[in-house]
């Protein structure tokens, strides 16, 4: 705004999509259902591999960190765009796949990602945008967004990715709260 790369319109709606988030983070934490369910399902798989492309590829990251962090699950995070470079080697019946692939301007290429991962016989847990009927037809669990600006939709992508790590350690009994051999950045030199 300052640069006039931005108007000021835009701003304020950017400001008030961004004041909206505390609520639609409510709204997820108090539907757990599916994520509950995921995990229950899926705790006793030794690899998960999360895929994330453009602004959701850190997400696949921090999902990958987050369950090696609390579960002790081997996790790795890729762009989705480099599965087919090695990846895509790993990928059958007992390889739980995050994908993120949520309404935005590279969801054909993740669907395509995930009809490849579906076509070696992959188990696919997408994150979706609420209302999105078609990716249900190529995944075998959905845990859905609310309907939100692309620009925005890592933050609830991300409480999604942790509340689903956070789901698979406590059933796999681990002290969430202290994970072993990690610590604070600040506290160590």
């Amino acid at each position: 705004m300052l640069k006039g790369t931005v108007s000021t319109q835009k701003a304020k709606n950017m400001l008030r999509k961004m004041n909206s988030m505390p609520q639609i983070l409510t709204k997820m934490l108090n539907n757990q259902q599916t994520t509950l369910k995921i995990s229950k399902s899926h705790h006793n798989k030794s690899c998960f591999l999360y895929l994330g492309r453009n602004i959701n590829f850190p997400n696949a990251l921090e999902g990958a960190l987050k369950l090696k962090e609390v579960s002790y699950i081997h996790a790795e995070g890729y762009g989705a765009g480099e599965m087919k470079h090695g990846p895509i080697a790993l990928i059958d019946k007992d390889m739980p796949v995050v994908c993120i692939a949520t309404r935005s301007s590279v969801y054909d290429k993740m669907l395509s990602n995930i009809q490849e991962i579906k076509a070696r016989g992959g188990i696919v847990i997408s994150i979706a945008t609420e209302g999105d009927e078609r990716i249900k037809g190529h995944s075998d669990h959905v845990i859905y967004i609310p309907e939100i600006d692309e620009l925005f939709s890592p933050i609830p992508v991300a409480l999604s990715l942790q509340l689903l790590a956070y789901y698979i350690a406590v059933k796999n009994k681990r002290d969430v709260d202290q994970p072993r051999n990690l610590a604070k950045s600040v506290t160590v030199e």
